[in-house]
């Protein structure tokens, strides 16, 4: 899997008008698989803690820290692997790790096993986003890639639609072990799919210019990301916003169950429906960062910010109102516009570097994104929980998502300051890349 050229047949199949989307469809179902095995976690919380007994703060180890610090430090070396291998090899051998770990969840004794097997999960999705990524910025030309990368996030929210749905209803009329074989199986089926229909496009496939053929060490990666002051402020922004919005997705189910006095099936019904139709936010903060970035690059961050100022005060409106229904009716805008950021991020993230740096840029965005956002977003509500609990009860849960969700108005001042340093940035990489 190493260095080996792209057939003809690769070739061709890169350059057909529709072979790009079908290979953005598979890519799509990854990411759903992705995110249905990482959050269905979240709807059976209240199932396993009474099973297993543990606390909130444990929980909020399990389903942030020792989910990132192994997803993200493994993300690193696979995403070097998939600079310089062959990312459709690298992405199936992911998507049947993770699968497969899912359904291990199932037969859990303990929290430790529980956790054991999360921690598997954990570096088996570090083997998705950064190929696939890759692979997008090879089959859709740079004005088109904001879009083509929205899309693919759309896969994040339909992810957890299933999670939702499916998990809580498989809960409520089975058990949590049921829910997660369930989850497991169908991503071994695509794992085959992917391996054998992707094809390899040759790198720089969508570029103008001489092709990028060198191989770049961890090292000159980060050097060179960092030296690029915009790209350090805007992934601080991601960061902040994924601390709450991860906290949001996390603990949105239990906070309904508490609060509200839910039950899992319906629960998960509600969530999951709004989840999937968030996904357009992908979508919408994608298209428009392409429109307007035609006349204005800066749009790339400046939408993402725009988002995520705009969903603060839904956020907290899902959290402070009492009556149930008019609650969930704030979820939906609440987590469509914080949905706005990703695909504008990593389509200027990738135009900022070499095109065999893109795989490993993911892998770093991902890595500042998950330990700040997926690390300790659920952790930091997990904590404050437990804290508050003493004084608050079953309502303790309410506050401490409001505090956390705070992130998302530090995140919309990042991504407006690393807006007014794009230009120069970018002036810097198109006089180094064309040199």
């Amino acid at each position: 899997m190493t260095n080996s050229r792209p057939s003809d047949t690769d070739s061709q199949a890169t350059h057909s008008s529709r072979y790009p989307y079908y290979v953005l469809a598979i890519l799509f179902l990854v990411y759903m698989i992705n995110f249905f095995d990482r959050y269905l976690l979240s709807i059976l919380i209240e199932p396993i803690k009474e099973e297993l007994g543990v606390s909130d703060s444990a929980i909020g180890f399990l389903t942030g820290f020792a989910f990132a610090i192994f997803y993200t430090t493994a993300g690193i070396p696979i995403a070097r692997w998939a600079d310089r291998g062959s990312r459709r090899g690298i992405l199936a051998l992911g998507l049947t790790l993770w699968s497969g770990m899912t359904a291990l969840c199932g037969v859990a004794q303990s929290f430790a096993h529980l956790a054991i097997a999360r921690i598997g999960v954990g570096v088996g999705e570090a083997a998705g986003s950064p190929p696939a990524h890759s692979l997008i910025s090879d089959y859709f030309p740079p004005e088109k890639r904001a879009t083509a990368m929205s899309i693919y996030n759309m896969g994040l929210t339909a992810g957890i639609m299933f999670g939702f749905i499916a998990g809580g209803w498989i809960t409520q009329f089975f058990n949590w072990r049921v829910a997660f074989f369930c989850a497991g199986v169908p991503g071994i089926v695509l794992a085959l799919v992917v391996r054998f229909t992707i094809h390899e496009p040759p790198r720089g496939a969508t570029e103008s210019g001489t092709a990028d053929t060198e191989h770049y060490p961890l090292g000159a990666v980060v050097r060179y990301l960092f030296g690029i002051p915009s790209f350090a402020i805007f992934a601080t922004a991601t960061g902040l916003l994924t601390f709450s919005s991860y906290a949001m997705d996390l603990w949105s189910a239990p906070f309904l169950m508490r609060v509200h006095d839910m039950k899992s099936g319906e629960t998960g019904t509600w969530l999951g429906i709004m989840s999937g139709l968030s996904g357009f936010g992908f979508l919408i903060g994608g298209m428009w960062a392409d429109r307007w970035g035609r006349k204005d690059p800066r749009a790339y961050l400046w939408v993402p910010g725009i988002g995520a100022i705009l969903s603060y005060p839904f956020s907290l409106a899902f959290l402070l109102i009492p009556h149930k229904l008019t609650a969930l009716c704030f979820y939906l805008p609440a987590i469509t516009f914080s949905a706005f950021f990703l695909g504008p991020v990593i389509a200027i993230a990738h135009r900022l570097v070499r095109v065999r740096m893109r795989a490993l840029t993911s892998a770093v965005l991902f890595f500042i994104l998950n330990l700040i956002g997926l690390g300790l977003g659920p952790q930091a509500v997990g904590i404050l929980n437990d804290v508050l609990n003493a004084t608050h009860g079953e309502l303790a849960i309410r506050y401490s998502m409001v505090i956390v969700m705070t992130g998302k108005i530090f995140a919309a001042i990042f991504f407006m300051w690393a807006g007014f340093k794009l230009l120069a940035d970018l002036r810097k990489t198109d006089a180094t890349t064309s040199a």
